[in-house]
């Protein structure tokens, strides 16, 4: 197609784009930018006599390289962790720039938020063909499926998006929360973590009883011992003990689910993630292995280092 000089040139040129699909399917400008670099370095070992749209070609080798670091382990386990601002339902901005800029931002917030609640194949289909307008014979080529399947995913992700799909289930074993949980209230949720922070800070044993859904569960991985705990009468006793911790924590969104990060000396020192059966919390994920927390970069996402 062209000679070396000439090829880098055109991958520099689509760089920009590259970047944008690879940030929006990754959710992390680090993982974006190694996703682009493997797409240069896969175009640099291949014979490009033989393709006859370079921008097509780059698009669908960077979204196949996205889909394989989504689906690899280590992206599953950091994405049920993943750190986010708790997005509020936005106050009317009519007028006033400056609330439409924050409000932008909650928007772009809280989409990254629901994108990391549909499957790998789904957030390809619905980034490529509803984001940046790819044709769906190129988003199938991507997927390494048929061009009706990859409407079909596309359709689903909509659908789970504007909240019509059922919940996934998502495997929540030993501290690691699972995935594809849809927001429903998020102002009402915010109100129950406020309400366990401020029962588990006062040490109100019958408040945090009150809160606790009669299966409630919690696992807990503190890097080197696992903690697995049954029933309200456990678990809150247990809170009341963390009450320290409930004191230096804050509502955040961890994987999409609702959450607290506990920060002390300006170190991150636990996550939890909570779910919800009504109005009481039925499940607790802790994460309190130090190696694991630094592994995530929650510090740095915090504006703590």
């Amino acid at each position: 197609m062209t000679d070396a000089a000439g090829l880098a040139a055109q991958f520099e040129t689509a760089r920009p784009r590259l970047t944008a699909i690879a940030t929006r399917l990754l959710s992390s400008a680090a993982d974006a930018e190694d996703a682009v670099q493997e797409t240069w370095m896969r175009l640099s070992r291949t014979d490009t006599s033989g393709i006859e749209n370079l921008g097509a070609w780059l698009t669908t080798v960077v979204s196949r390289v996205c889909l394989d670091l989504l689906r690899s382990p280590r992206r599953t386990r950091e994405r049920s962790w993943q750190v986010m601002p708790w997005a509020e339902e936005p106050v009317s901005a009519v007028g006033d720039p400056e609330i439409e800029v924050e409000q932008g931002d909650r928007v772009a917030t809280a989409l990254l938020l629901v994108l990391d609640a549909l499957s790998p194949a789904e957030r390809i289909a619905f980034v490529l063909h509803d984001v940046f307008g790819r044709p769906f014979d190129e988003v199938a080529d991507a997927l390494g499926r048929s061009p009706q399947a990859a409407r079909q995913l596309a359709s689903r992700a909509r659908r789970r998006l504007h909240g019509s799909a059922s919940p996934g289930s998502g495997s929540l074993g030993s501290g690691s929360p699972g995935s594809g949980v849809p927001f429903r209230n998020p102002r009402r949720e915010r109100a129950l973590v406020e309400a366990w922070l401020a029962a588990a800070r006062e040490g109100d044993l019958d408040r945090l009883l009150a809160l606790l859904d009669d299966g409630v569960v919690l696992d807990a991985d503190y890097g080197t011992a696992q903690q697995h705990l049954i029933g309200p009468s456990a678990i809150a006793a247990q809170a009341v003990l963390a009450g320290r911790l409930a004191l230096h924590s804050t509502p955040v969104r961890l994987g999409g689910r609702p959450g607290v990060v506990a920060v002390l000396s300006g170190r991150v020192v636990s996550l939890v993630a909570f779910e919800f059966e009504g109005d009481r919390i039925a499940r607790l994920d802790v994460l309190a292995d130090p190696a694991r927390i630094d592994g995530l970069g929650v510090a740095a996402l915090l504006g703590l280092t």
